[in-house]
């Protein structure tokens, strides 16, 4: 009984862990730089509020936790939360309304388009900070399935970070 139980136990942690689990490839673009850095990995997702996108063997991550935001790149970790930052609250309102299939907010950051089965969500904040991290966020979802497509995360100076799900 202590092994079915043990046994059980596993299975369902290994079906919590990859549930949402989908393949990931991300192209870090730099400007000044001829050749882009593409590395591969995964998206986790769980509900309600938890994504986590690892790539490079988990060396690199971006991760939404709640209202809480951790991005590991390049071995530094820059962290923000929603409930103090404008842009990543209308980005973490939209993730949230994504997973768990429910509509988009309207707000003024926001713009949606739909065309050819897909929904691409731009978020642009109407103030511009100095020391905003990314200039917009741009995520492509499938229209039947709410499936992450793509996510961008442009940058200053035509920098930018793009994520493609499969």
């Amino acid at each position: 009984m202590k092994h079915l139980t043990a046994l059980l136990f596993v299975v369902f942690t290994l079906c919590c862990v990859t549930m949402g689990a989908q393949n990931v490839t991300r192209t870090r673009h730099q400007a000044a730089l001829t050749t882009d850095a593409v590395t591969t990995g995964t998206l986790t997702i769980r509900k309600p509020d938890y994504i986590c996108i690892s790539t490079d063997g988990g060396r690199d991550q971006l991760l939404m936790d709640g209202t809480k935001f951790t991005m590991t790149m390049g071995g530094k970790m820059h962290e923000t939360d929603s409930q103090q930052n404008p842009q990543f609250d209308t980005f973490q309102k939209v993730l949230h309304a994504v997973i768990n299939a429910q509509p988009i907010p309207e707000c003024e950051d926001l713009t949606v388009e739909t065309k050819n089965g897909q929904r691409t969500i731009t978020i642009t904040p109407s103030t511009k900070k100095k020391r905003q991290m990314f200039t917009s966020f741009v995520l492509v979802i499938d229209e039947k399935t709410s499936a992450f497509r793509q996510l961008r995360m442009n940058e200053r100076a035509d920098n930018y970070i793009n994520y493609d799900f499969k």
